[in-house]
Order: C-alpha cells, then sequence, then structure tokens
C-alpha cells in the first residue's frame, strides 16, 4: 500500500452560518473519527473544530477560513490525509482506498478487470469491477459482494474473485 498516496476522509458541501464553518459530508467512521487529524490537504487547512452535524455530517472550522465566502469557495473540496496516517489494521480489515484501483481475477486466472468503486448500501461492502475496454470504449462493469464467498482471497496486489460471481 502507498504511504503517502492521499485518502479521502470528507468533502465540503457548503458554509455553515456567516463566520467561515463548513458543513462535511463524511466518508468514514463520523466526525470522531476526523477529531484525529490537526490538517488536511497537505496542511492547507488545519483544524480549529469539528463536531458531528447530528445528521451524519460533521460541521468543521479550519484556520485559513476567515468568512462565509471563503467557506462557499471551499464547496467541493474533498479533505485528504495521507494513507500512512490512518490507523493500522487488523487481519481482514480494509480502507476502501487500499481497494480502488487493484486488478481483479477469476480463481480460474482469468483477468476480470479493475475494481473502480466500493459501496455499501446497508448490508455490507459491495465491489464495482470494470472489465478491460473494448474497441476504446469503457469495459462493462458487474458487482461483487466483498466477501470470503464472493472474494476468496485479496492483498494490496489484487482481488482474487470466485468465478461463480464473474460470469456475464
Amino acid at each position: 500500500m502507498s504511504g503517502n498516496r492521499p485518502v479521502t476522509l470528507a468533502a465540503v458541501i457548503g458554509a455553515h452560518g456567516v463566520t467561515g464553518e463548513v458543513r462535511l459530508k463524511l466518508f468514514g467512521e463520523g466526525a470522531e473519527s476526523l477529531k484525529a487529524f490537526r490538517a488536511f490537504n497537505d496542511g492547507a487547512l488545519t483544524v480549529e473544530k469539528i463536531k458531528t452535524d447530528g445528521k451524519g455530517g460533521a460541521i468543521a472550522r479550519f484556520a485559513e477560513v476567515g468568512g462565509r465566502t471563503a467557506a462557499e469557495a471551499l464547496r467541493g473540496t474533498a479533505l485528504t490525509v495521507p494513507r500512512s496516517a490512518l490507523p493500522p489494521l487488523g487481519d481482514g480489515e480494509y480502507y476502501y482506498a487500499d481497494l480502488l484501483g487493484l486488478p481483479a481475477i477469476s480463481t480460474d486466472g482469468e483477468v476480470l478487470g479493475t475494481c473502480v468503486a466500493v459501496e455499501n448500501f446497508g448490508a455490507g461492502d459491495v465491489l464495482e469491477i470494470e472489465r478491460p475496454a473494448v474497441d476504446g470504449k469503457p469495459g462493462k462493469r458487474f458487482m461483487v459482494p466483498m466477501n470470503d464467498a464472493a472474494v476468496p482471497e485479496w492483498n494490496d496486489q489484487r482481488l482474487v474473485l470466485a468465478a461463480s460471481y464473474t460470469a456475464e
């Protein structure tokens, strides 16, 4: 895993009030998990305060943002930290960012494509795999659950998918 690759933890979705606070959409474990970081985007945004908004998002104040106009200008900004700054994982755990871009092969050795997204619709993580391009057109995509039956093997180099989950 690349230790310095940026990992997005949240995104600014707008201003909050008139003093420069911003509203955040969270991609991790909640506002509490963001409090472990003092800065984002290679130090460009220094945290003064982060709190939950009570609706699954967060409100943040950054030292560099002085008012509502500056806060609005940040709309759409991803808040990133280096991969090396994230806590270590236990066996069988992963960060979505570690799965994105991994090549996927079947248990039969067939090249299936690349992991382009990881979603969670409530019943567990689901990988979206894009097949190789054909005649310059993007390949078709398919989804598989991230569980032992569908993905019996994975590491930081590749995903191995059970053949029964890869049929077209």
